[in-house]
């Protein structure tokens, strides 16, 4: 059994790396699936973002992806947000609402970006270049991006990317390099806030952990394979399937939930085989 979550793990950082994501956002959903609690679920989530972000940041540093000055603005606003959130997760705990209005807000969140990402936009041609965009944007940005993450159990990326690609201008690899920075530092926060008061298994978030330590960094290295639109659109068909699983959970088709959700990963990670597999034998390497 223990295979299957370093498995997981390592599936799940794959696109943690690539998307520039804690890949709490795509956990989540699926431990609430195989019947964890939401709290659980944040907070197992929230370790296995802590792992999968850090290794992506490596990757991402390396292939100079992080805009720095922009990743620590977005840290210290996201830090601050994850403490002003745990209040309100711990009230819905306590007073059960937390079954139905995490799913809620959740399904609601990815809609909207589903339809940022994939409806096309003056900002598509737009490349950010290292200027000085806008500090309250920068900001605000990273404020929404902690508070959803204590809130949702997510690194908070998959709010971020997409902020700052439609906000800012920026490339999708910057976007992903440098959110991935803040979230590191997001998801730490968010961890500790819950992790000596909720009960959750340690050793599975170390089994996913351990899997994603490697599954991050050849995600973060596919993105030089992919152009900034294909990314997007990618990214945009994650929240659609994503968006589908929470609904079926909603009305307790929890294992249809799962199959979408995994017919979306064993397809999208076989197009990564075969276009790396393409590509390596053009070069003469295979």
């Amino acid at each position: 059994m223990e295979i299957l979550y370093i498995l997981l793990g390592f599936a799940v950082g794959i696109l943690s790396g690539f998307y520039g994501i804690g890949g709490g956002f795509i956990l989540t959903p699926i431990l609430m699936l195989t019947g964890y609690s939401p709290i659980a679920a944040i907070t197992t989530s929230l370790m296995y973002a802590i792992g999968s972000s850090a290794s992506g940041v490596v990757a991402h540093f390396r292939m100079k992806n992080v805009v720095w000055k922009i990743a620590i603005i977005l840290s210290i606003s996201g830090v601050i947000a994850t403490q002003l959130a745990k209040p309100l997760v711990l009230w819905l705990d306590k007073n059960n609402y937390d079954e139905k209005v995490i799913p809620i807000f959740y399904a609601a969140i990815i809609a909207y970006f589903a339809y940022t990402l994939l409806k096309k936009n003056k900002t598509d041609n737009i490349a950010f270049q290292g200027g000085n965009p806008s500090l309250i944007k920068t900001v605000i940005i990273g404020f929404i991006g902690g508070f959803m993450s204590s809130t949702l159990g997510v690194g908070g990326g998959f709010i971020m990317v997409p902020l700052m690609i439609s906000m800012m201008g920026f490339e999708s690899r910057k976007a992903v390099g440098t959110s991935l920075v803040s979230v590191c530092a997001i998801v730490i926060a968010g961890f500790l806030s819950y992790a000596f008061t909720i009960e959750f298994d340690f050793l599975i978030g170390v089994l996913l952990v351990a899997g994603a330590l490697f599954g991050s960094q050849i995600g973060a290295k596919l993105t030089k394979y992919y152009s900034d639109a294909q990314i997007k659109q990618y990214f945009g068909l994650l929240y659609v399937t994503t968006l589908l699983s929470i609904l079926l959970e909603l009305f307790n088709l929890d294992t249809e939930g799962l199959i979408i959700i995994g017919i979306y990963l064993v397809t999208l990670l076989g197009k990564f085989v075969k276009d790396t597999f393409q590509r390596q034998r053009k070069l003469g390497k295979v």
